[in-house]
């Protein structure tokens, strides 16, 4: 019993965490409207016309992106010889420093070009922190959890990020309704970034007491031993090139919804379909809710059924609705509209999210988990992710098409269907780590 109580709070422990590192991330690409007026010069051709200002601020989102492939190695690493513990701490202190910057960043209008510069090295480093993320917190939950559950416990890290997309949809609803757009604009923005920086007494604490998964000690006993090996990231690359492939098609699904179906829902239905910025919030927070409560769910079910039959299905269905989902709600725009697209596409991605993570954590063995999900992880996101917001609002400039961001859904999610065919369903293989090579 006494185990069980320790065990739940660790998870607690590290999904906690793991939301607020998520929440600063991501809460960049909801503020991007504001940031991009207050950052960063106007077209001098057309002054009101705001996609100038919007693809400057996503291409600085995205440059952040460069540094996750460095930030997952070098963190990957560390997690998988020094702890994944001593890991997550660290990413929490690099993240914290990076929100700090953002929130107290002089705006273009007092410092000139020196603005966009404090917002460049913010992201750098914000890229650096999430690039450890990922594999370390979700080798901590696979690994803590107990014999039959491992889908029910990977399952909080992504229900974590989706915490961070309803935590952030909420404080932006907030300060809409609190502040006046002249407010907004003058110091109100900084509060989002403010809040973020509760991560610094909060989720370092909180992971400094986190337990070390048996997993790990019994690894790091069996590499002194000499009967494991430590492995560096050539040697990852490979013995498990299959693995990180797989990985990488899955993560670009992952990393399509996440950056274009989620955070930049505010931006293109505020300045494509000019719907209400506050009623484009609550539509977030909706979706971020539903998915909240349904991924858990969908993590213990595959825990039953397998891993392989829901990925598959939930995959399917999401790429058979987005185009017909996208046709109609471009074809006169409402916020009602809106909401139900978002709630459709939200239950199909519960189901491939709430499994997702076991998925990744169950390609790799012990002694590479960390680097090896991570390397996967942050590449794919890196060329997938990162510049998605920019090149979906390039494409609407240029085409002149609303549809774009429906496209580019449907392009990463085949991508990951085909990559869902070649996973090994370990749902009920209880020798996960029996072979470290």
């Amino acid at each position: 019993m006494q185990s069980t109580a320790v065990s739940k709070r660790n998870i607690l422990a590290a999904v906690i965490g793991n939301a607020l590192e998520w929440y600063d991330f991501l809460v960049f690409a909801f503020m991007t409207p504001i940031v991009a007026k207050l950052f960063f010069p106007s077209n001098p051709n057309d002054p009101s016309d705001d996609l100038n200002r919007i693809l400057m601020t996503t291409a600085v989102f995205g440059v952040g992106f460069f540094m996750r492939p460095v930030g997952g190695i070098l963190l990957g690493l560390y997690g998988d010889r020094k702890g994944r513990k001593a890991a997550m701490v660290m990413v929490t202190g690099i993240m914290a420093v990076a929100i700090a910057l953002i929130t107290f960043a002089p705006t273009y209008e007092g410092v000139g070009i020196w603005a966009p510069i404090f917002i460049v090295l913010a992201r750098l480093l914000q890229g650096f922190a999430a690039g450890g993320e990922f594999g370390t917190s979700t080798a901590l939950l696979i690994e803590l959890a107990p014999k039959g559950k491992r889908g029910f416990y990977g399952s909080w890290q992504m229900t974590g990020q989706m915490a961070a997309l309803l935590i952030g949809a909420a404080v932006g609803t907030l300060i809409t309704d609190f502040f006046t757009q002249e407010q907004l604009m003058s110091w109100a923005w900084r509060i989002p970034f403010a809040v973020g920086l509760l991560i610094v007494p909060v989720a370092i604490y909180i992971r400094r007491h986190v337990e070390e998964p048996e997993t790990f000690v019994k690894m790091q006993a069996a590499q002194k031993a000499g009967t494991v090996k430590q492995v560096g990231v050539v040697e990852m690359l490979r013995t498990h090139a299959r693995e990180t492939l797989v990985g990488m098609g899955l993560v670009v699904t992952a990393t399509v919804s996440i950056y274009i179906t989620f955070t930049y829902l505010v931006t293109y239905s505020t300045v494509t379909l000019k719907l209400p910025l506050h009623d484009t919030f609550m539509v977030q927070m909706a979706g971020a809710a539903l998915m909240v409560v349904l991924m858990p769910f969908m993590g213990a079910w595959s825990d039953r059924v397998g891993r392989r039959p829901l990925m598959i299905g939930s995959l399917l269905g999401y790429l058979l609705v987005l185009y017909p989902l996208y046709a109609w709600l471009t074809d006169g725009p409402t916020i009602a509209k809106l909401m139900t697209v978002q709630v459709v596409v939200c239950l199909f991605v519960s189901v491939f999210f709430g499994v997702f993570s076991t998925v990744m954590a169950e390609l790799f063995p012990a002694n590479v988990r960390s680097v090896g999900m991570s390397m996967a992880y942050n590449v794919a996101v890196m060329v997938f992710g990162g510049f998605a917001q920019f090149i979906v609002t390039w494409l609407i400039k240029t085409t002149g098409s609303t549809m774009s961001p429906a496209f580019y859904v449907m392009f990463g999610v085949t991508l990951g269907l085909i990559a869902a065919f070649f996973i090994r369903d370990r749902a009920h293989d209880d020798n996960l780590d029996g072979d470290m090579v």
